[in-house]
Formats: structure tokens, C-alpha cells, sequence
């Protein structure tokens, strides 16, 4: 164990004797009220903000810039306070709303992932050797912009897709209506879709493997997006080999 902070959240200790204790305790709870309840603003804005709020948390995308963020590592806790800016690391196990996004996400030690794609599974079957098959629902909301959108959930590697449903959360502005599928087959899993508030579409496939990660793509119909959201939930079923031995 650290003699200077905490093992799990690094909350600085006040030393024996310290003077000015004030000034450690108010540093833990500065962390503390970044951290507890976490919500972020967004983990795709790369930019840093040049007027953020106090107490205003990002999670850093790959590649950031600006004077604070300019070089740190994706996936860190950027948090501002007072005009400064305090980095984060986060460790397994940390959750965090998505303010942007509207989901919440959780890191798995290396990235942050949707909770829905960790919590929505069920196994049907496993082995006596610890094969398993499972089903899932990989879910995510996505902002809509421009031309496409590609959502930061994918298809995994080796999984089967049996359909992808989307809802429309927020009424889309600029295209007149939208398809989703993936790169290469923009209306795989539906096309002229609606535009309006709860439209919704269930893309029933035949059962396809998919052999690479691979993100769903909202494509726009009719002029780019202005603005609007979509729920996607890819529904797919996937496999565990036999435990090693």
C-alpha cells in the first residue's frame, strides 16, 4: 500500500504532523466529487474545451489536443476544476455515464465499453468442457450528422447477427428518411426508415457470420443529417471454445 494515497481511487492521506491539512483533505474530496456518480460531458470530442464548467469531466478519445490534453493517452478522465485540468486513470471496473451518448459505459481495463453489451446476455448452452453459446443485444444511441454515422458498438468478430432494430429517439432533421446496415450494404438490416419520433424497424436477416469487428452504419437519405438520434440494438449470438486446460 501506498504511504501518499489510496490504493484504488489515489486519494492523497494526510501525513502525520502535516500543516495545512485543509489542503490534502480538500484535494480527495475535488477527486472524490469527479469520480463518485461519474458523468461525462462526451469521450468523443478531441478538442479541448477552451471554456469548461467546473467540476466538467471528459474521457479522452484517441489523439486529443490542446495545451492540457495535447499527448495524454485515450481513455483517461480529463476532469477541470478552478482553470485547471486534472487527469484520471481510470481501472477496471469504473462506470460512466455518457452525457452525449445517453448510455452508460464501463472499462474493462483497456477500453470503455457500453454496459448494455456487457449486462444483456443470456448463455444457452454450455458444455461439459466449458463451451458455451450465448445470446446478446449490443446496444448504443447514436447522435446523428452529416452523410453517416458508424456506431462505436460493433459486431464482434466470429458472432452470428440475427437482426438489428433501431428506434428513432430524437425526430431527425435534414434527411427525409434513413437505412441502416453496415459498410458496403448501407440497407442490410432496413432502408427508407422513419424519420419521426419512435419509428422504429426490425432488420430480420438470415442468420450471418461475421468474420471482423464491424460497426453499424446509419446512413442518410433525402440530405445529411442535421440532427436526431437513433437507438440501434444489434442482436447476435455468439460462442465460447472449451476452457483451456
Amino acid at each position: 500500500m501506498s504511504d501518499d494515497a489510496t490504493p484504488r481511487l489515489s486519494l492523497p492521506y494526510v501525513a502525520a504532523g502535516q500543516a495545512q491539512k485543509h489542503i490534502t483533505v480538500n484535494e480527495a474530496f475535488a477527486r472524490l466529487d469527479g469520480l463518485v456518480q461519474l458523468a461525462a460531458e462526451s469521450r468523443a470530442v478531441a478538442a479541448q474545451p477552451a471554456s469548461p464548467g467546473d467540476g466538467a469531466v471528459w474521457i479522452l478519445p484517441v489523439s486529443a489536443t490542446g495545451s492540457a490534453w495535447g499527448g495524454k493517452p485515450a481513455s483517461l478522465i480529463a476532469r477541470h476544476e478552478a482553470g485547471a485540468w486534472e487527469f484520471l486513470t481510470p481501472n477496471a471496473g469504473y462506470m460512466a455515464w455518457i452525457k452525449d451518448e445517453g448510455q452508460a459505459l464501463v472499462f474493462d481495463g483497456a477500453v470503455w465499453t457500453p454496459i448494455a453489451s456487457t449486462f444483456k446476455a443470456i448463455n444457452a448452452a454450455r458444455s461439459a468442457f466449458g463451451a458455451n453459446t450465448r445470446f446478446e443485444i449490443l446496444e448504443q444511441e447514436v447522435t446523428l450528422s452529416g452523410a453517416s454515422v458508424a456506431t462505436t458498438v460493433v459486431i464482434p468478430n466470429r458472432a452470428i447477427v440475427h437482426g438489428v432494430s433501431t428506434r428513432t429517439s430524437v425526430a431527425v432533421t435534414g434527411a427525409t428518411s434513413y437505412s441502416c446496415g453496415v459498410a458496403g450494404e448501407a440497407g442490410k438490416f432496413g432502408a427508407s426508415l422513419g424519420v419521426a419520433k419512435n419509428a422504429s424497424n426490425v432488420g430480420v436477416i438470415g442468420p450471418t457470420a461475421f468474420y471482423a469487428d464491424t460497426p453499424v452504419v446509419i446512413t442518410a437519405a433525402g440530405g445529411g443529417f442535421t440532427g436526431g438520434k437513433v437507438r440501434v440494438a444489434i442482436h447476435i449470438e455468439r460462442f465460447d471454445a472449451p476452457a483451456a486446460v
